[in-house]
């Protein structure tokens, strides 16, 4: 009886897209299991990626946009998505002002600001969705989203009822906030902030002091910008009633996602349950013989929320077996094992270069899963023998 797979891989970054993962698994697995079939589920979770994984997987559309960047004086080209007949965008924070579209001299929390991702959240209510999904990994701001709700009509003002400059320094600087231009379309739309980050926005495991310094940020601005953030929480809790200091999950991307509670109808989702709720994989998986998925490296870190522990642990609920492969192999991957991953592979064939790597990660994966295939061929063999 033909068997029947699930594909449902992360990117491997700077190699393969999800869905170009999904291909390459595939074209392994079918040189030995020639009549399988096989569903393709590309996969995300919440950060570099998700876009593409969804418009892939649901057939949707990309829609080009110009945004402010990172940095006031920086534009750039960029896109977001639009799924289910155009009723739900999707958006990468990254995208718009992401780490990567800085160079490290460049990265200074203190002045990038979200601004370019509620540009993205402006543009998608003018196609008239009902619901935006935002993936907030990869950020270079820490403005707690101060510039995603100027972008969308708010108004920050200081003493003088002058507005305010965007990013994390001028945060201090203001003394009112004016929602009366906001957009009145967030009324209406349902935002899901997919990440898997549950950092609260200030304190010791806040925004700030943990993850400032990876955009840019010396000792000196910890301190400046976790003064100015505790300024900026104070003030909305005091003007609008709204408190979101302690939340989990508030300092993720800066403290974007405590922006977006604040000032849109937003809640916080673990970024591969949204996926797998908006791919319905739980259906996939049901109907599987096996699941295999992976990403560019897998470690203890995976544990996290990372896909392919987040596919492991579903597909562990129907008793069956999940394969992972992977550009690298880290450690701490035993206790891996205990959230339903059968097995794990790591997909390099030599020593090489990482350009070589990343180069040659699609014809290492089809090689791998080939491999996994005749493995499993022996075994489902020797088990009729036995019968």
């Amino acid at each position: 009886m033909p068997k029947t797979f699930v594909l449902a891989p992360d990117s491997f970054k700077e190699s393969m897209t999800a869905l170009q993962a999904c291909h390459a698994m595939q074209s392994g697995l079918e040189k030995i299991f020639t009549d399988a079939h096989f569903i393709l589920c590309p996969m995300a979770d919440g950060g570099e990626g998700t876009v593409d994984a969804l418009i892939d997987a649901k057939q949707g559309q990309r829609i080009d946009i110009d945004v402010m960047g990172p940095l006031p004086t920086q534009h750039i080209s960029t896109y977001f998505g639009l799924i289910d007949q155009g009723k739900t965008a999707v958006i990468e924070m990254a995208k718009a002002n992401g780490i990567h579209l800085l160079a490290p001299k460049q990265r200074n929390p203190l002045f990038t600001s979200t601004f370019g991702t509620g540009q993205m959240i402006k543009a998608a209510l003018d196609y008239d969705v009902s619901r935006i999904i935002i993936g907030l990994g990869g950020s270079v701001t820490n403005d707690a989203g101060m510039g995603m709700a100027a972008a969308l009509g708010a108004k920050f003002l200081d003493h003088n009822q002058h507005m305010v400059s965007l990013g994390g320094r001028y945060l201090d600087q203001i003394q009112s906030i004016d929602l009366s231009q906001l957009d009145s379309r967030l009324k209406n739309v349902e935002i899901i902030i997919a990440s898997d980050v549950s950092n609260p926005l200030l304190g010791p495991e806040g925004a700030t002091r943990v993850f400032a310094p990876q955009k840019g940020a010396t000792a000196e601005m910890v301190q400046q910008l976790e003064s100015k953030l505790t300024h900026f929480a104070h003030l909305v809790e005091q003007q609008l009633d709204i408190q979101v200091k302690n939340v989990a999950g508030a300092g993720a991307a800066g403290g974007l996602a405590a922006g977006l509670l604040m000032f849109t109808q937003a809640k916080i989702q673990s970024g591969i349950e949204t996926m797998i709720e908006q791919t319905d994989l739980k259906h996939a998986i049901a109907q599987a013989d096996y699941v295999f998925t992976g990403e560019g490296g897998i470690d203890f870190q995976t544990k996290f929320g990372k896909t392919p522990i987040g596919v492991a642990r579903l597909a562990q609920k129907y008793n069956k077996p999940v394969f992972v492969c992977a550009g690298y192999v880290g450690d701490g991957i035993d206790e891996l094992y205990h959230d339903g991953i059968t097995a794990i592979f790591g997909i390099l064939d030599q020593n090489s270069d990482l350009e070589t790597a990343l180069k040659n990660g699609s014809k290492n994966l089809t090689r791998s899963c080939e491999n996994i295939a005749r493995l499993i061929n022996l075994l489902d063999s020797s088990t009729l023998k036995d019968k």
